[in-house]
């Protein structure tokens, strides 16, 4: 049988540690053996980011504006550790902070459930979907290290000159400043994608912040979401039979723990990134959460919702077996390749995403999984495989299936 043809790359977007690793094997395994693969190639390594002096990140965010659709592997965001440890020029963002801001999407990360796998959260039965701001705070902040004492002012100077100030602290020592912003443009971009997906997947909705302490901030989040919900949207939700629910970011966490799930909780930028780890834990394992950036012109940027996975890359530095989870990586490839395939009216691609991703679920449910699935799983006599030899079990399933 031919090999699956494309007609529009994929924007790839490597990246780093343990989940590079993963990435390499998952494309010669899992993809180029039944798919001529397509891909506009952008390595965003932390090394190669380094040289690049971070270019090749907004490079790989322009690309996937032309191409509409990427794949991202997990990536570092250096911290002082990681400045030693790289020999860095400069402490770079966070990349995943760089695309999403080049995009203004939002986030929407969703649980992988499967058999055998039960949320520790008892009394949840549904997937429960993290909407993420990906626009602004502190993932396009500005900081200071404050050396003593002084006056730290807020000053906003209009396109007139008029100036506005606000004093934030009046030091009588040394501290720390952070400004961070935010646009009423993003905001109602991701108000927008959060009704409309609501819609979509005919979900409830909740949205969390604190404007209780944040009466200007956080408010005005709350403000854009009221105001669109009451001119555009009640009616088509009430149509629908689902609901709109605000309340406080510390309130939303106590109603979910007792909440059933189906439904999407949307958050700012860092509650999102904080909660979408708990919700995926809760329900199995963090490399068992799909994660798509959608921007309001269309543009999909698939990606798993864990890190790196640091601690497995060393153990596999000195030789040592890893037995990581690559379900994640993998379903961010089948959802770039659903979304390709959709966009280029391609039934086969779209087919293959599927069947891959029925064989990476039904692979686990016959008892083979990583040791992490395998501490928490409720089948008996299961096979704890090592990383290489869990993605060729998915591929002996693929196969039987294709």
């Amino acid at each position: 049988m031919g090999k699956i043809q494309m007609t529009t790359p994929i924007v790839e977007m490597d990246g780093d540690e343990m989940t590079r690793i993963l990435w390499k094997m998952i494309k010669e395994e899992l993809l180029e053996p039944y798919i001529d693969l397509k891909t506009e190639y952008y390595d965003l390594g932390l090394e190669h980011r380094n040289e690049t002096n971070d270019k090749v990140t907004m490079d790989s965010a322009e690309a996937t504006k032309k191409y509409g659709v990427a794949v991202k592997c997990a990536t570092i965001t250096p911290n002082a550790a990681r400045m030693e440890e790289y020999h860095l020029k400069e402490m770079w963002k966070s990349p995943n902070g760089t695309i999403r801001a080049a995009l203004d999407g939002t986030v929407f990360r969703t649980p992988i459930i499967v058999k055998g796998i039960e949320p520790v959260v008892k009394n949840w039965k549904k997937p429960i979907t993290l909407a993420r701001h990906a626009y602004g705070d502190i993932y396009k902040n500005t900081e200071i290290r404050v050396p003593g004492a002084g006056k730290a002012e807020l000053v906003f100077t209009s396109e007139d000159g008029t100036e506005t100030r606000e004093l934030i602290h009046q030091f009588d020592g040394a501290g720390i400043l952070q400004g961070i912003h935010n646009t009423d443009r993003s905001i109602t971009s991701f108000a927008h994608a959060c009704f409309q997906y609501a819609l979509s997947t005919k979900q409830d909705i909740w949205f969390a912040t604190k404007d209780t302490i944040s009466k200007k901030y956080d408010h005005r989040f709350k403000d854009v979401f009221a105001e669109l919900y009451e001119n555009e949207y009640r009616e088509k939700f009430e149509n629908a039979g689902i609901t709109y629910f605000y309340t406080l970011i510390d309130d939303a966490v106590a109603r979910v723990m007792k909440a059933e799930g189906g439904f999407i909780w949307a958050c700012k930028n860092y509650d999102g990134d904080v909660m979408s780890d708990m919700v995926s834990s809760a329900f199995g394992d963090l490399a068992m959460m799909t994660s798509v950036l959608v921007s309001p012109d269309g543009v999909y940027e698939y990606e798993a919702a864990h890190g790196t996975v640091q601690r497995h890359y060393y153990k596999h530095l000195k030789g040592e077996e890893t037995s990581t989870n690559s379900v994640a990586t993998i379903f961010a490839w089948t959802g770039a390749l659903r979304k390709r395939g959709e966009l280029d009216q391609l039934p086969e691609l779209v087919e293959f995403a599927e069947k891959l991703e029925r064989a990476t679920l039904s692979t686990i449910e016959s008892g083979k999984m990583t040791k992490s699935l395998a501490q928490i799983t409720s089948l008996s006599n299961v096979t704890v495989l090592n990383t290489q030899d869990l993605i060729k079990a998915f591929r002996e399933s693929l196969d039987a299936i294709m």
